[in-house]
């Protein structure tokens, strides 16, 4: 499916305060833009090149609202898209303490200001209430990510020592290997792992105690330290027709993102463990936005995805097939304004960042089974109709029977023998059977023909080097590899005989005088080129150790086949084939004559268009030097003009001030 672009929306939510700095924030009319202004600071000089204010543009700004609002702005189109099968991610960003929790999650004593992740859910069961033609399966998981370790909160030991869990990915996108995803049939059931899960866990009495991190739900210790974690809160989502013949169904995820504060050493001053956690918090947050800086560049070849857990978690969410909102919740107080800005920067770096997202449609192969099924025993009865209404005799379209089978096969024998002219043809499956049939009789034969073969010779493999050399030592083969006596392409059936069987000693110094007249087949036998089967029985014959009569007698039986088939040739036949190729240009000039003339005709054509066109050429290069020999003439001629001029005394300086006076 095409997938369209579409960027990042960023929010930005002020956190209540009763000393809002009014003179240093400006809001917007529009809900959408932001301003600071900051006082010069006098006592550094009066060169004081500081900048003193900034402004920023958002989709959007939220002060003083309320919890339904703030989710009606930011959350409830992203959820209802992801009940059409769109993957969504909310991010909550910001400092430590500006109520990223709170309006993630909200709080579980007052039911109006539950958060984000409360009212998602409930939005997700009341929209399955609604669509009852639609069967929908919701599951969920719960992770943190503490000291670049993912622990699973659903787990029944989350923090227990075992195999950490890892993030892997595949074409269905990122995972996190061995988290726990537990279904959710009822809102109750998925409310309670988000709070009873949690609070069995981590004691929520911290909560009451200390109110400086807010990364996590229940993110907590029983010794009171703040505990910056990140937590990510997933809803999947599975939407399946009631009506059996749509086979189609789409999927989706929801992340909840609560990331954890920012937190500058220089104003936290932490010690010992805290200082570890909120390093390993600013390494992290450093890498996603660099991820972000990475994103927001078009050319940008890389993006460091896999240098943290966190950007590896969240790597569909951030430029992938996702609808994603940040919230950037910041602190309205003139004392975190340092934090505040640094947190509007990166919700602008953000809104540069784009995505693809697209609908999650997958089919359900079993119903995708059952619904070819039906159109398979539809169709058949359709055919049994429309040949009843031709009628025609009934025909069986199931795969054909072994008896079935064996009678096709004895058509095709008998057919083959010449009993019968034609073969019933009933259906296709009966045509595939006949040419099976076909197929296994003419590979039968091929095996019979071979088994014959090598019961009567020796057949050589020429891939096999070692019997091809010691049949080279025994004088069968040559040194190339040749049959002694094979065709070399070049003679007239003869061949070439290798080098150690020509004859020598005294046989060699015979006058050809004193030869003795050959038989009559033995003359035929030598005007007919001998067959390479028949060569490879004799050279097998020599192979097995045959006495040099049987040699004698079996290729005097080679002789004679030879002769009775050149005997059987038509004079005719043998008179109109050519004793010799024709030369060359003989058959070149006959291909030009005949196959050929088409493709010669227009080769002439295009010669004489190129000859034409060159003599134009050629005329137009004439023309060409004429002018240019005309401008040189011209030239010298003005040179000297000018010259003459010159020495008249009409170019010289003088002469040109008295005509300017």
């Amino acid at each position: 499916m095409c997938a369209s672009t579409k960027r990042v929306s960023a929010f930005a939510r002020l956190r209540p305060t009763a000393d809002f700095p009014q003179e240093m924030i400006k809001l917007g009319a529009d809900n959408q833009s932001i301003n600071f202004y900051i006082e010069r600071d006098h006592s550094k000089g009066v060169v004081n090149n500081k900048q003193t204010d900034w402004s920023f543009k958002l989709d959007g700004v939220l002060h003083h609202a309320a919890q339904e609002l703030v989710y009606d702005t930011v959350a409830r189109d992203l959820v209802s898209q992801a009940l059409d099968g769109y993957n969504g991610t909310i991010i909550c960003y910001g400092q430590t303490g500006s109520g990223k929790t709170y309006t993630m999650t909200g709080t579980t004593q007052d039911y109006e200001r539950r958060g984000i992740i409360p009212r998602a859910i409930q939005q997700v069961f009341k929209a399955m209430e609604e669509h009852s033609s639609q069967f929908m399966t919701i599951r969920v998981s719960y992770l943190e990510i503490h000291n670049e370790t993912i622990f699973d909160l659903l787990s029944l030991t989350p923090h227990a020592p075992g195999p950490p869990l890892s993030v892997v990915e595949s074409p269905q996108g990122v995972s996190v290997k061995g988290l726990t995803v537990h279904s959710s049939p009822s809102e109750e059931m998925a409310l309670n792992f988000l709070f009873e899960v949690g609070s069995i866990i981590f004691p929520r009495d911290f909560c009451k105690r200390s109110g400086e991190a807010h990364s996590g739900h229940c993110s907590l210790l029983s010794s009171c330290i703040p505990f910056p974690r990140c937590c990510c809160f997933r809803d999947f989502l599975s939407c399946h027709s009631r009506i059996m013949t749509d086979a189609t169904f789409v999927t989706s995820k929801i992340n909840l993102v609560d990331l954890a504060g920012s937190e500058r050493l220089a104003k936290s001053k932490s010690e010992g463990r805290g200082l570890k956690e909120t390093t390993y918090i600013n390494k992290s947050l450093s890498f996603f936005e660099q991820v972000v800086l990475a994103l927001s560049e078009r050319n940008r070849e890389h993006v460091p995805f896999r240098q943290s857990k966190l950007t590896y978690t969240l790597k569909d969410s951030l430029g992938g097939n996702c609808n994603t909102v940040l919230v950037a919740n910041i602190c309205s107080e003139a004392i975190h304004i340092v934090e505040t800005l640094s947190t509007l920067r990166f919700a602008t770096r953000m809104k540069w960042v784009t995505t693809a997202p697209v609908v999650n449609e997958k089919f359900d192969t079993e119903r995708l089974l059952k619904n070819v099924q039906k159109e398979v025993l539809y169709l058949k009865e359709e055919l049994a109709v429309h040949n009843s209404l031709l009628n025609r005799p009934p025909v069986t379209y199931e795969p054909l029977n072994e008896i079935q089978v064996a009678e096709i096969n004895s058509q095709v024998r008998r057919f083959l023998e010449g009993t019968i002219d034609e073969l019933d043809i009933v259906s296709l499956r009966h045509i595939h059977e006949i040419f099976n049939q076909f197929k296994a009789i003419l590979s039968l034969q091929e095996q019979e023909v071979e088994a014959r073969l090598r019961s009567k010779y020796t057949l050589i493999d020429k891939n096999d080097f070692a019997t091809l050399s010691a049949v080279q030592k025994a004088g069968i083969v040559d040194a190339d590899g040749h049959m002694v006596g094979e065709v070399d392409g070049q003679g007239f059936g003869i061949g070439v005989a290798p080098f150690s069987s020509k004859p020598g000693g005294k046989r060699g110094k015979i006058k050809k005088g004193r030869e003795q007249p050959s038989t009559t087949p033995r003359k035929e036998g030598l005007a007919s080129p001998i067959s390479g089967k028949e060569l490879d029985s004799v050279s097998a014959s020599r192979s097995q150790g045959f006495s040099k009569e049987q040699e004698a007698k079996e290729a005097q039986d080679v002789l004679s086949v030879e002769t009775h088939r050149s005997e059987s040739v038509p004079r005719d036949e043998a008179a109109a084939q050519p004793s010799c190729p024709p030369a060359r240009t003989a058959a070149f000039e006959d291909f030009k004559n005949e196959r050929g003339s088409e493709i010669n005709r227009i080769f002439k054509e295009n010669k004489a268009i190129l000859n034409d066109r060159k003599k134009k050429m050629s005329e137009v290069t004439q023309r060409i030097n004429a002018l240019k020999q005309e401008m040189d003439a011209a030239k010298q001629v003005l040179e000297a003009q000018k010259l003459e001029r010159e020495q008249q005394g009409f170019g010289t300086p003088a002469f040109k001030c008295q005509l300017g006076c």
